[in-house]
């Protein structure tokens, strides 16, 4: 039994690392698609959008089967919550993906901010990479890396306010840019979103290692949930 049990847990957490990378794959493709203006790709994405969904669903079912068939021991059981919970961060995730691909078809034609534009992909870039970090540790149950991933996204929040402020800037300098300046606000909001899910992701590993729920979010931009609907 012990034997089939491990078979299976490997197996969901399997799952679960392909469900991470498929999410991290979303972000990359859909911020690409709204610097580079790519609206062809950005509605690629939106209609492969379900694939997550259903991999969380497929996830779900499998832990309840594990759990119900199985009748794991209480750390063990820990480990199916944590993953199970985790999934739906990272359906989140993809969630705000699908967002950003949404805001690259909806864009009307306006001037942009190259500027602006480069420090999105450079956010993006470190936001994946914790996300990515933070399946890695939770493959290998290392709850001390997941502490040291949470703590960098102090540096998305600074990406985040920086940010603000150079779309500020240029929006005072040229008022053409008003329409672009919406757009660029609602991208870096929504990977400062995706960077607190992250954060969320090391919090369950941490629970799965002890036992303890604790709070590892710096993040002070919580105040600003008009288009999260709680999420």
């Amino acid at each position: 039994m012990g034997t089939l049990f491990d078979d299976e847990l490997k197996k969901l957490k399997g799952h679960f690392m392909e469900m991470g990378f498929d999410s991290s794959e979303q972000i990359y493709q859909a911020t690409k698609s709204f610097i580079d203006h790519d609206k062809d790709l950005a509605r690629k994405i939106v209609a492969e959008d379900p694939k997550i969904n259903n991999e969380e669903m497929d996830l779900e079912k499998q832990s309840l089967q594990l759990i119900a068939l199985q009748q794991p021991v209480a750390s063990d059981f820990r480990q199916i919550i944590s993953i199970l919970k985790a999934s739906t961060d990272i359906e989140r995730i993809g969630d705000h993906a699908n967002t950003i691909a949404r805001e690259t078809i909806n864009a009307k034609g306006h001037e942009h901010i190259p500027a602006v534009e480069k420090v999105i992909s450079e956010m993006t870039e470190q936001v994946r990479t914790m996300l990515e970090q933070v399946l890695e540790a939770f493959f290998e149950g290392n709850a001390a890396e997941a502490k040291k991933i949470a703590d960098q996204d102090e540096s998305i929040d600074k990406y985040y306010h920086s940010t603000r402020k150079l779309v500020t800037e240029s929006l005072k300098k040229n008022s053409q840019t008003a329409q672009a300046a919406l757009s660029y606000l609602m991208v870096i909001r929504l990977l400062e979103r995706i960077g607190d899910h992250v954060v969320n992701l090391a919090e369950w590993l941490v629970y799965n290692q002890t036992g303890k729920m604790v709070e590892l979010s710096h993040s002070t931009n919580h105040e600003e949930e008009y288009f999260e609907n709680g999420q």
